[in-house]
């Protein structure tokens, strides 16, 4: 999808009719006056304490007398308006153009100058004309034939050609695409729709343009209205500088809408003046909310490991536990990104054998330079009968192609020193040493990539499925602290010190959410927390997840007997109301059985059982799957299925899942704003991008 309004499909449903000049086809006629057609009336004498009032609220075509003690006013009789009876006019309406009532078409908007004769051949010359009139008109229809690719049947139907439908459908072809606005200008495209119907109007770039704001404010106001109804939204926020070195700023909304769907929208792609100070970042974030009126729905905000983004959610912890919003005080609200915190780990490893992973680089950077040295290293390969794999280059910054280049050219190992000797510009040829170092890193960073690739899926994991990955990490870092070689040793010390210093703040929510999913529970949290922590401090944080869950499952306990509670007022109030009505002689009011038995049950529903939902659900054995689809295996379908067992813990289930772990929803808007900003297209503004 575009960015900004590219986010949001546009349409414009109205164009002017470019048909000549409508209002020089009016044939001038001399209107018909009759000047005898004016009569006098007698107004009552007005007191001279009423005189000011009676002079202001004077009509313009009166004619006033004044006398000492009386007025006379004269005033015009208007004639009669002639009853239209031309069939015309089913086609034309009659709109104020400055104060004067004049025709325009139904179809294309367009405006003519009143007649003064009323003659309508101007009108009727204008349908014979009028392309959307014409698609539309009852006796011209088209038959359509639609054909249903489950059982191969047909059906036939009428077919009228919708102008506006047909252009909104244009304008979702460009943002779907990310087309620019010039393709409907283009001269093959209207020859291929013209080619397709008759009835086509070519639209000009600006015209597309103004679909497009037209159609983003449609879909801004379904959105709002969709969010009315959500209980908590997650925020996710990245930036981006584009190739016309201006900033943006992306912020995503997560929740799960009333069939327990998971849902991501982006709110806004703004551009964001320098300096990014965590200050100007929370105030852009503040007014993204009030403009969408989830100020007060905020549960948390997910942002990569920059300072200025710790300052922003700093301030905006601080505002929303003024307005009492945050939930257990504010300990799941700042979440930081789990796949930027990998990222930083695993470079801050690879920093102790740079040089190693520089001679691979600059080896693969040399050969991809060139077609005749790439063939050249292909053939040696072929003769050593190796696997048809190629080298990759990686992008420095992202740990896990460095780790793709490596794996892949530890494959052509072999070729390395051989093509060394036909090409004696080629120098950078590692040891075998060197290659045992490669080999060792590139099992430890396995483990690494295939989380990655979990965390970071397109398909969204939910936020149950991290805790069960991330742990290995701690555990494959565990495991090589202890390893023989002392280059393996003193990466993994500090990859440790990485994760430690992160690990505090994700691992709660990420507890939390795991244990509310049915196949984990707190045995997850009792099997992993004595793999990644010692003993005693093992026993405390398992400690620490059940109070924090409890603490916040009271919190939605007393939220949902306040609803109840206000829920039963209004009930009550509507039985008064009822039973006043239906009150016999005596004066008594009368309730049906019915109406008694709800209250009763209100009011004992209300009272806590010995057990808590929570309790019951921790306390039920857990829900094991099939092998075959525990892969398919969706939380939010069991929540739901159960929503009426656990009322209140569902409601709880339905917020802690939706929240995100990492930014990759918000950094995925960028590669399309990569797409759309374009060095051909780098003249776009702010405003429309």
């Amino acid at each position: 999808m575009l960015i900004g309004c590219f986010w949001f499909y546009v349409y414009n449903l109205s164009r002017s009719h470019q048909m000549g000049d409508p209002v020089n086809d009016v044939d001038p006629v001399e209107e018909y006056e009759n000047e005898n057609s004016v009569g006098i009336s007698l107004v009552e004498a007005i007191s001279d304490n009423d005189k000011d009032t009676a002079q202001n609220s004077q009509a313009p075509n009166t004619v006033s007398t004044e006398g000492p003690s009386t007025e006379v006013q004269t005033v015009a009789y208007e004639r009669k308006k002639r009853k239209r009876t031309s069939d015309v006019w089913k086609d034309f309406v009659e709109v104020d153009s400055n104060g004067v009532k004049q025709p325009q078409c139904k179809w294309c908007k367009t405006i003519f100058k009143a007649s003064r004769s009323s003659s309508t051949t101007t009108l009727r010359r204008h349908l014979l004309t009028c392309l959307p009139y014409m698609g539309s008109k009852k006796k011209q229809k088209i038959l359509a034939v639609e054909s249903k690719e489950a059982d191969g049947a047909f059906t036939v139907s009428n077919f009228t050609y919708d102008r506006n439908r047909v252009r909104e459908l244009a304008s979702h072809m460009i943002l779907y695409h990310e087309y620019p606005f010039s393709l409907m200008e283009h001269v093959v495209f209207n020859r291929f729709m013209s080619a397709n119907t008759p009835y086509w109007e070519k639209m000009s770039r600006a015209a597309a343009k103004k679909e497009c704001m037209r159609t983003y404010e449609n879909e801004r106001t379904k959105l709002r209205a969709l969010l009315k109804h959500v209980n908590k939204v997650h925020i996710t926020t990245d930036m981006w500088t584009s190739c016309q070195k201006l900033s943006y700023m992306v912020v995503t909304c997560h929740f799960i809408d009333s069939d327990w769907h998971l849902q991501r929208r982006v709110l806004n792609f703004c551009n964001v003046s320098p300096p990014h100070t965590g200050l100007l970042i929370a105030d852009a974030l503040e007014k993204c909310f009030q403009s969408w009126g989830i100020e007060n729905k905020i549960s948390s905000i997910t942002v990569d490991n920059a300072s200025s983004n710790d300052v922003a959610i700093r301030i905006l912890k601080d505002d929303f536990r003024l307005k009492k919003t945050l939930s257990v005080s504010g300990q799941l609200f700042h979440v930081r990104c789990c796949a930027h915190i990998t990222n930083l780990l695993v470079q801050y490893g690879l920093g102790e054998i740079r040089d190693i992973v520089d001679c691979v680089r600059d080896g693969i950077k040399y050969l991809v330079a060139s077609e005749s040295r790439l063939k050249q290293f292909s053939e040696i390969a072929k003769q050593l009968q190796l696997p048809s794999k190629k080298l990759i280059l990686d992008v420095p910054t992202r740990w896990n192609s460095t780790y793709l280049m490596l794996d892949a050219a530890i494959q052509f190992k072999e070729v390395f020193p051989r093509y060394g000797d036909r090409d004696r510009c080629f120098e950078w040829v590692p040891t075998v040493e060197e290659w045992g170092q490669v080999e060792n890193v590139c099992q430890l960073l396995a483990i690494f990539n295939e989380v990655t690739n979990i965390v970071s899926g397109s398909d969204y994991p939910t936020a149950n499925l991290f805790l069960s990955e991330v742990w290995r990490m701690k555990d494959i870092l565990g495991k090589k602290s202890r390893d023989e070689n002392e280059y393996m040793k003193s990466m993994v010390r500090k990859m440790s010190a990485k994760f430690d210093k992160y690990w505090g703040e994700c691992n709660l929510l990420m507890s939390i959410a795991a244990v509310l999913d049915p196949r984990f529970k707190m045995v997850l949290i009792q099997f992993c927390f004595p793999l990644i922590y010692h003993e005693p401090e093992a026993a405390k944080n398992i400690d620490h997840v059940s109070a924090v869950l409890l603490e916040l499952y009271n919190e939605y306990v007393h939220e949902y007997n306040s609803t109840l509670e206000a829920q039963r007022e209004q009930d009550n109030a509507r039985m008064n109301v009822s039973g006043s009505s239906s009150s016999v002689g005596t004066g008594r009011s009368m309730q049906s059985g019915q109406s008694l038995f709800k209250s009763f049950v209100r009011s004992v529903d209300t009272v806590q059982p010995s057990k808590s939902e929570l309790d019951n659900y921790l306390e039920e054995s857990i829900y094991i799957c099939e092998e075959s689809s525990d892969a398919s295996f969706d939380a939010f379908e069991w929540w739901k299925t159960n929503s009426l067992k656990f009322r209140t813990l569902s409601k709880l289930a339905r917020d802690i899942l939706a929240t995100p772990i990492t930014t990759v929803s918000s950094e995925s808007t960028f590669s399309a704003g990569g797409r759309v900003i374009d060095p051909h297209r780098a003249s776009l503004k702010t405003e429309t991008v």
